[in-house]
């Protein structure tokens, strides 16, 4: 079977008027996305509800719980039901990350590393954003290498869960952050250019970047900056 991407030009795939309006609604359901983010982490450290999820049993639970709801969300994003389900991922993502997040505020200057991540993620997406709005090459195909690069890194996350090498989780934070940035702009492109009609779908690709460049951005800061002082 052809590829879609091969014989429309993405640039035509869809009228201009809606193309704009589904980056218009994506970004507005992004913003709200990090609502439910932001609660689950602050819940996740308030409560140290995620803090006996270490190792095996939290990788056990991560993943069963976050593909489970992205098959949700694949099957609801055409329908009323999507926008609720997408924002319960988000609520569980975020107390995924509060015991991270709990390990980074244990430093004295942890506070301040949590902003670096966060003011770092929204400068990497506004650069992305940017040039995805002035960069008129197809990047269609960097999909495949991406994709190949996000296995490789969660394969090798996976495996560091059970090593707990810090220099493995050093060079697997450098690729996060290197490889979801491009990401972000590939999705970004994508929506630009019409290759993506459904703004759940969207929003829930641009989330998983943004998610991954501040996890990445915060792993970093927490194992080269943390001060125990």
């Amino acid at each position: 079977m052809t590829d879609p991407a091969q014989t429309l030009d993405y640039g035509t795939a869809l009228p201009a008027q809606q193309r704009n309006r589904v980056l218009r609604n994506t970004y507005w359901l992004l913003a709200l996305s990090l609502l439910p983010t932001v609660l689950g982490a602050w819940l996740g450290v308030a409560t140290g509800i995620t803090r006996s999820l270490s190792g095996g049993v939290g990788l056990i639970v991560f993943l069963v719980g976050a593909f489970g709801f992205l098959y949700a969300i694949e099957k609801t994003k055409n329908s009323a039901a999507g926008v609720p389900v997408l924002l319960g991922f988000t609520f569980f993502m975020g107390l995924m990350l509060s015991r991270m997040i709990a390990m980074v505020l244990g430093f004295s200057n942890g506070a301040s590393l949590v902003m670096t991540a966060f003011a770092g993620t929204a400068g990497v997406f506004f650069v992305m954003a940017s040039l995805a709005t002035v960069i008129k090459r197809d990047l269609s195909g960097m999909g495949k290498f991406l994709f190949v690069g996000a296995m490789v890194v969660m394969i090798g996350s996976i495996i560091n869960v059970f090593v707990g090498s810090s220099v493995g989780m050093l060079v697997i934070s450098v690729l996060v952050i290197g490889i979801f940035s491009a990401y972000m702009l590939y999705d970004l492109k994508q929506i630009i250019d019409g290759g993506e009609t459904n703004y759940v779908s969207a929003t829930l690709a641009l989330y998983l970047d943004i998610f991954n460049v501040f996890q990445g951005l915060l792993a970093l800061l927490g194992l080269t900056s943390g001060n125990n002082d």
